[in-house]
């Protein structure tokens, strides 16, 4: 059992049947009254995001999840193809519960994908990934100087911005936990 006291980011547990990750927390202690927790949980199925206050004497049993690493192979309408890449199964998952990794991801790259009981519910793309620029205004001789940042489409959609010195067709490197630019790479 986890008590409320001890919740730290990143966190999975139960209440009332359902799993939440911990998203943020905070200990509060008031001049007057009890000290509790105030936090802000995720439910892992829905992706519903609660602010809820505990007091920190209360205990809730830990969810365990499995991680597995997966390789996309293809989408196909609103279902996207993750491959096993021990046993070769190909698991389907719904838009919905890939969208915001699917930003980062391209065919054939290896991702983490949770499941809990059984039932995959999120795809976590690595944490850098190096993707080709598709479309962006081009820099001008002389950008690299001074600080400034333009918008830019990558290979899979995702728009973030980048350096003025960047083109179309440079690779570049990503963080995807932030969705910022990195590096040019050659």
């Amino acid at each position: 059992m986890i008590q409320a006291g001890d919740f730290r980011k990143g966190m999975t547990l139960e209440i009332d049947g359902k799993v939440y990750v911990v998203v943020d927390f905070q200990h509060v202690k008031p001049g007057k009254g009890a000290a509790f927790v105030r936090t802000k949980i995720k439910n892992i199925m829905t992706g519903q995001v609660l602010e809820q206050t505990f007091n920190p004497s209360d205990k809730y049993p830990p969810a365990h999840i499995d991680k597995k690493e997966m390789q996309y192979s293809y989408h196909d309408g609103d279902l996207y193809y993750f491959m096993d890449m021990e046993t070769y199964d190909m698991i389907p998952l719904n838009f919905d519960l890939v969208e915001d990794a699917m930003k980062y991801v391209k065919e054939e790259m290896s991702v983490t994908v949770q499941f809990f009981k059984g039932n995959a519910f999120s795809v976590v793309p690595p944490n850098f990934v190096e993707l080709v620029v598709a479309e962006t205004e081009p820099g001008i001789q002389g950008d690299t100087s001074k600080a400034g940042n333009k918008p830019a489409k990558l290979e899979t959609g995702c728009n973030i911005n980048v350096p003025l010195f960047v083109n179309i067709g440079d690779k570049i490197r990503v963080d995807t936990r932030d969705g910022t630019y990195m590096e040019r790479v050659k």
